[in-house]
């Protein structure tokens, strides 16, 4: 494969950025050059709940330069992206639609999930990541929150937001006129307790590594290990104590930054706090950033760099572990997502779904009884409730809707597009329509939710989709319901489900018959 090269450019709180790489299938991503420029744009939206006409003005300028460098560089594409800085912005399409006419260039601008995910490819795809799966926190620390992904046995358990960013740490107590050592002890108290809470719900015992996705925490490790990006918590610790002595021009002399930053001290504080909760044996700090997983997804979403992480098993995990959290993760889950699969296998020629759907599809069978937990009544509105409030890795908001609504509608009937709680564009609209029809028709094949089929093959032919079930057991529920539970599958795809039953008798009863019992 031929070299290409690519632009990352991100808009963050504090800062805008510009990385550029080469990707190639065997050295993946090479980075040639990362230019970073400070911007007020998120004390703007802190303060005063919009983006000033000024900064409007200084990021537009700095984006036509970047642009610029882009060109210079011959990239053969680039990718803008946006922080919460600019989601939370009152004017947010006004900035936005500024910036599309001033540089001609289309900015995203990312969920939550969205970019925490981004972050969390570059460590999964990374060489070393196998190796501190078996027990580890990521921790990505941005301006406005950061972001805890918690593995355990190389799976992920977790992923939950907290607002503790660094701005947002810097703005609260910053200017409430404390001395030094107050400052940095009101700063850990507010930090601890926050983090106590997502202690207190997820962690059963400490990490054997935390790693850290932040600037500052690349430059800690680097005084104290200069060639690997990993050091004991201990030895951290110490120089953190040591940092905190001093004032911010010490301590921006000692890390070799180029210009005195106050975010530095709550960072600090909360790189400390963090490793204390999580109990966490080691430090890690890779040393990368947004950019960084902007061009690694890119590159793996355009097939230009092969990765042997599976993150579709992320996703996966994560549905588990929430479906565990709410006490729905049953025998008939399990059951219900095989069933699923296979009647989407089966449909291929008819539904014009993509293989992305099939994985939504998959998440919402884990997920489709979490409601019951709040609510047996209304079930279905508590589960829609409780995913569009969960952070699930590797989804985006709109493929978080798409989950929601598939469980919400495998009971309720199906609203007209107009009328649904959350707007959603009309293609969307479809797929969760036809998700909802699989998973109606798995439903209606364990109606009993005891599993009675011991085997299950589906086929197409015609307009008919052929069930043929095998079973030792009294089947009548499944049967007399059947065909009330798929009349919207038929009426979504002008398909009709039958269902065969293929009676198979133990060895018991056979015996018994033979013997004239």
């Amino acid at each position: 494969m031929a070299v290409k090269t690519f632009a990352s450019i991100y808009i963050g709180s504090y800062e805008l950025s510009v990385k550029i790489f080469e990707i190639s299938s065997k050295k993946k991503l090479k980075e040639i050059d990362h230019i970073r420029s400070r911007t007020d744009l998120g004390r703007d939206v802190y303060e005063n709940g919009s983006i000033g006409y000024e900064t409007v003005d200084e990021l537009c300028d700095i984006l036509k330069s970047y642009l610029d460098i882009a060109k210079g560089y011959q990239v053969n594409d680039c990718r803008i992206y946006a922080s919460a800085a600019i989601r939370d912005a009152e004017n947010e399409y006004f900035v936005l639609n500024q910036i599309q006419i001033r540089t001609g260039q289309q900015v995203h601008v990312l969920s939550n999930s969205e970019h925490r995910f981004m972050t969390y490819e570059i460590v999964a795809g990374s060489d070393y990541f196998p190796t501190i799966a078996k027990s580890a926190a990521i921790v990505d620390i941005g301006g406005m929150g950061i972001q805890i992904t918690l593995f355990r046995e190389g799976k992920l358990i977790t992923t939950q937001h907290v607002d503790i960013g660094t701005l947002r740490l810097r703005n609260v107590f910053y200017d409430l006129g404390y001395s030094k050592a107050m400052y940095q002890q009101q700063l850990e108290e507010y930090i601890h307790k926050r983090i106590e809470v997502f202690c207190s719900l997820y962690l059963e015992q400490g990490v054997d590594y935390i790693v850290f996705i932040n600037e500052y925490s690349e430059k800690l490790v680097g005084q104290l290990q200069k060639s690997d990006h990993i050091v004991s918590s201990e030895k951290f610790l110490k120089y953190v104590d040591k940092l905190q002595k001093k004032n911010l021009a010490e301590i921006t002399k000692e890390l070799g930054l180029l210009q005195e930053d106050s975010i530095v001290i709550p960072s600090i504080a909360l790189f400390k706090c963090l490793i204390q909760e999580l109990e966490a044996e080691r430090v890690c700090a890779p040393g990368t950033n947004i950019n960084d997983g902007i061009a690694f997804d890119y590159a793996r979403t355009m097939n230009l760099l092969k990765t042997e992480h599976d993150f579709d098993a992320d996703v996966l995990s994560a549905a588990k572990n929430l479906a565990e959290h709410f006490n729905s993760y049953t025998p008939h889950t399990e059951a219900l997502s095989s069933l699923s699969v296979q009647v989407f296998e089966a449909m291929k020629k008819v539904h014009g779904l993509q293989k992305r759907h099939l994985l939504l599809l998959r998440v919402a069978t884990l997920l489709h009884d979490v409601g019951k937990y709040i609510s047996l009544s209304n079930a279905p509105m508590s589960a829609y409730h409780i995913i569009m409030e969960s952070e699930i890795i590797g989804l985006s908001h709109l493929e978080r809707q798409i989950v929601a609504y598939t469980v919400l509608f495998n009971s309720f009937p199906l609203m007209d597009l107009e009328d649904l709680p959350d707007s959603i564009d009309r293609e969307s609209y479809l797929v969760f329509a036809k998700l909802s029809a699989i998973l109606r028709v798995a439903n209606a094949l364990d109606q009993s939710h005891r599993q009675k089929f011991g085997n299950v093959k589906m086929s197409l032919k015609d307009r008919e989709l052929i069930i043929t079930v095998e079973s030792t057991e009294d089947i009548s529920l499944e049967k007399n319901l059947f065909s009330s539970k798929t009349i919207f599958f038929e009426n979504v795809f002008s398909v009709k489900p039958i269902m065969k039953e293929k009676r198979v008798y133990s060895y018991t009863i056979q015996k018994e018959k033979k013997d004239g019992k």
